[in-house]
């Protein structure tokens, strides 16, 4: 898809300012909050979906909730569009800016405000890293269950924002499953607080609402999210099967038997070649799939659960089974899999696609999206959180291509909708952003389309939060 399509035209009212508006920005903020010179913004041109990529008018950068909030009242009176961004790790495109945007990034709103064991919550600003929070909590016994693979460099904003999930969700769930409360900034300034740490609210469940958004409702400043007391033990078992079919069809088996380990995550063939030849992870190079299955709990208890997936990994004529034996082998073992993505990086470009499925369905979205790969002529690795049957194919081409990069747009697009059409979704955790947004349609119909507009136009009627983003450009209120 040509790149001048994907977004709305710029505001000639805002280009024509530019200059005012940098003056007045640099009187509401602290000169080193602002950035506007040209070379200084092509750092934010893109986020990790680096096929479009446009220069912002301007990137401010606040310090405080209330600096955010005055940023935002000047552009809301000025019709001026707002993209917020956290570490712009986005693999859907979701802190692409536009010519006429001022970019909020959240980046230096990074201290964890309170901890508070007595009922396990944290407060912390959005800029936050995702495993900071781990680290600042993990000496007293507790963790951040929520773990993206990008999670040394992701901030719980944008976590907020996709809603983003991780290795452990299978058994922790996801931001929104961790999420308590919020502090945020509304289009016009005003500053509203959900949820708490209490456990439910009264009235509707707007935080539930604004998870998941991608910064469309409002600009989060803090977060309270809940705290878990570490496992007695943990243990990532390997499992090598002959094909991706067979490794897919045990995941099924696993989950329908009652068994919910606190990860089941799946590579095939391409993917464990790249991770193993980046991480020494010691996989088995000899299958066709590997499942790394992690259980928890006492020593008995991770017994009793290894053994009834071994025995329904055998149904599956299981080629390799291989538990851990140290702290160090175990980490080894997720190192290769969380270095995915950058491992792939090393080989090929890529695009990595987002779509869930029910867990009946893994084995034959895998072998139809291998059909649709060789149909276009292209390779892919996959790698994924199979306990949730949120899949992550990679596809490989070469960026400097332009017929091939449309390929593996076309085939990306045909393995989304095939996604939705074996009863799943277009996204598990990346979110929409621009990447999916021509997709909607596929899952949703006009109605459905129309009424979360309309929800993401109650908060902000004239449009200028993320614009470009979710919703099909010619259907937007």
């Amino acid at each position: 898809m040509s790149e001048a399509i994907r977004f709305l035209p710029p505001r000639p009212a805002v280009l024509s300012r530019r200059a005012a508006i940098i003056a007045d920005l640099t009187d509401l903020l602290p000169a080193d909050c602002l950035v506007h010179e040209p070379r200084e913004l092509v750092p934010f041109e893109t986020d990790a979906f680096i096929s479009y990529r446009r220069l912002p008018l301007a990137v401010v950068l606040p310090r405080t909730t209330a600096q955010v909030a005055a940023v935002m009242r000047y552009c809301h009176r000025y019709g001026i569009p707002v993209v917020p961004r956290g570490a712009g790790t986005s693999l859907s495109g979701g802190a692409i800016p536009q010519e006429d945007a001022v970019v909020l990034g959240l980046s230096r709103m990074s201290r964890v405000l309170e901890v508070d064991y007595a009922n396990r919550t944290a407060i912390v600003q959005a800029g936050v890293t995702n495993l900071s929070i781990s680290e600042t909590v993990g000496v007293d016994g507790f963790f951040y269950a929520p773990d993206p693979s990008s999670q040394l460099a992701c901030t719980i904003g944008g976590n907020i924002g996709m809603n983003s999930g991780g290795a452990h969700c299978l058994k922790y769930g996801v931001t929104t499953n961790n999420l308590l409360g919020v502090k945020m900034v509304l289009v016009d300034g005003t500053v509203i607080d959900l949820g708490g740490k209490h456990l439910d609210a009264a009235g509707y469940d707007l935080l539930g609402l604004v998870c998941g958004s991608e910064g469309q409702l409002g600009i989060v400043t803090e977060a309270t999210v809940r705290l878990i007391a570490k496992p007695e033990g943990a243990r990532p078992v390997l499992f090598g099967f002959e094909t991706s079919e067979a490794a897919g069809a045990c995941v099924t088996d696993i989950i329908g038997a009652g068994i919910i380990p606190v990860a089941v995550e799946f590579m095939d063939k391409p993917a464990i070649e790249i991770c193993e030849a980046f991480a020494q992870a010691g996989y088995p190079l000899d299958v066709g799939a590997l499942l790394i299955v992690e259980v928890e709990g006492s020593e008995a208890e991770m017994d009793t659960m290894l053994a009834g997936i071994v025995e329904i990994a055998r149904r599956h004529d299981v080629k390799t089974v291989r538990e851990c034996q140290s702290a160090t082998e175990a980490a080894l073992i997720w190192k290769g899999r969380k270095s995915a993505f950058g491992a792939t990086g090393r080989i090929a470009d890529y695009i990595c696609m987002d779509g869930t499925v029910p867990l009946g369905k893994l084995s034959y979205v895998l072998n139809k999206t291998s059909e649709i790969i060789e149909r276009y002529g292209l390779r892919v690795a996959n790698v994924f959180h199979a306990g949730d049957g949120n899949m992550h194919p990679l596809i490989l081409f070469n960026a400097n291509d332009p017929e091939d990069a449309a390929k593996a747009e076309e085939a990306g697009n045909e393995i989304l909708k095939l996604c939705v059409d074996a009863g799943g979704c277009l996204t598990g955790e990346h979110g929409v952003g621009i990447e999916k947004r021509d997709l909607m349609r596929h899952q949703y119909s006009e109605a459905e389309l129309a009424q979360q507009m309309a929800v993401r136009s109650a908060f902000d009627e004239d449009w200028i939060l993320n614009p470009s983003k979710v919703f099909p450009l010619e259907g937007r209120a």
